[in-house]
């Protein structure tokens, strides 16, 4: 077998045409008849006792083309891949040429390649990068969040106001015909949660244990039950009990309950300070990340073949599949549970995938134009954290992921660093200057 040619194609596809000689096809098939004639019944001839000639006589001389065909195909490839020096980086579409010689056989091999990757403006991208505050509103608005949580409920005998949650049974109609999915028994709302249909916990406000009251609502136009979507609608209902929440006191003892680390108020809003502003801060750093990758993505010249969007999508629906198998559920089973075909799901992540794929022929550039390596110090301490992060032996983990894998991600890493280290952030947009004019910085 000979590689005979090898031509460009658009969208990054190599055209390999590969001869195979009439003797090695009759190899491949003599190889084909050992496997597959057995299998085969020739009157007169006990089975797959016939020969081969006789069996290409009864039911013609292609009987053992197809198996022939796989036979050789992975071989002729190899060869061809080998000496074209390609990287294939998904399955070639294959066509049959007019062979060299009767007998023969011409594969063209149409074979998607990763694409010649041609970067523009790289270092000193110019982007915006948030500056990070934490505003004494912001250690407010947390402190309440974990004065909501901490808070008890007390049963109370008066009339319901805002907040209170009341225990309710309720019925809807709509022309006076009960609908499904509106009946409900000792439900637990709360008044302004917004948890239901605007305007039914308005309703609800100064009614008292024992009551029972019609609330009136209209369903929005969008409400997702078609059905209902703009009718108005009588709701039923009696109240049995109403709670009020009790929020805690914001003291020392408050901080001390909430926290492991705190004696007092003081403490826990310096906690809570260095916390959101860590959380903001490794935001922003990754906000910044993918603004500069994005500009650089956007100077880049790259015919990017569609297998290798289709492949990266593969990879992110086995993750899924994978991350709904841990909770006890089959992929299949949420397609049908969502009303999803596959196609449609798997269209949902192609802008992700594409972006994904740029982002690795992007930072795979920069590491070859910049030269960036990956030492054996690097590798260790990668192992090391790994084996840490899963607590396993460190040459447990070695066994499991390779090492050349490791070192094309850890280069991808360090290429996105030297990306970093040479962009130039600049001051976000503020805001308006009367929207923090009243808020003050958080010590």
């Amino acid at each position: 077998m000979e590689l005979k040619n090898t031509e460009k194609q658009e969208h990054s596809v190599i055209a390999l045409t590969i001869e195979i000689t009439k003797a090695e096809f009759e190899a491949a098939k003599d190889k084909a008849f050992k496997k597959t004639g057995k299998n085969i019944t020739v009157p007169g001839f006990r089975k797959g006792h016939a020969p081969r000639k006789m069996i290409e006589k009864l039911y013609g001389e292609g009987v053992f083309f197809e198996e022939a065909f796989n036979i050789i195909y992975p071989e002729a490839m190899e060869m061809a891949v080998e000496k074209s020096g390609i990287k294939p980086v998904g399955r070639a579409d294959v066509d049959l040429g007019d062979p060299a010689e009767e007998g023969g056989l011409t594969i063209i091999a149409k074979v998607p390649v990763e694409p010649e990757v041609e970067l523009g403006e790289y270092k000193g991208i110019e982007v915006e990068k948030e500056t990070v505050k934490v505003l004494a509103a912001d250690v407010k608005a947390e402190l309440n969040r974990l004065a909501q949580r901490n808070a008890r409920t007390e049963t109370v005998d008066r009339k319901a106001k805002k907040n209170d949650t009341v225990d309710i049974d309720f019925e809807g109609f709509v022309d006076g015909v009960a609908f499904e999915g509106g009946k409900a028994e000792n439900y637990s709302l709360t008044l302004g949660s917004g948890s239901f249909i605007p305007g039914f916990e308005d309703q609800l406000i100064g009614c008292k244990a024992g009551d029972e009251k019609d609330v009136v609502v209209t369903f929005p136009e969008d409400y997702h039950a078609k059905e209902l979507a703009g009718k108005e609608a009588v709701f039923k209902c009696k109240v049995h009990k109403v709670e009020e929440t009790i929020l805690p006191e914001m003291d020392d003892e408050f901080a001390k309950d909430v926290s492991e680390t705190c004696e007092t108020l003081d403490d826990l809003k310096k906690e809570i300070s260095d916390r959101l502003k860590k959380e903001r801060q490794e935001a922003a750093d990754h906000a910044f990340e993918e603004k500069v990758l994005d500009a650089v993505i956007a100077n880049m010249k790259a015919d990017i073949p569609q297998a290798m969007i289709e492949s990266q999508i593969d990879s992110i629906v086995q993750d899924f599949r994978y991350r709904v198998q841990m909770q006890g559920m089959t992929f299949e089973q949420y397609l049908q549970m969502t009303g999803t075909e596959l196609g449609a799901f798997r269209a949902m992540f192609k802008d992700q995938a594409e972006r994904q794929v740029k982002s690795r022929l992007v930072l795979e550039k920069v590491a070859e134009l910049e030269n960036i390596a990956v030492s054996d110090k690097e590798m260790e301490e990668e192992y090391a954290k790994m084996a840490e992060q899963y607590n396993m032996d460190v040459e447990k983990v070695k066994s499991i992921v390779a090492a050349d894998a490791l070192r094309d991600d850890l280069k991808i890493s360090n290429a996105l660093e030297f990306l970093k280290k040479n962009a130039k952030a600049k001051k976000a947009t503020k805001k308006k200057a009367d929207e923090e004019a009243a808020e003050e910085t958080a010590e």
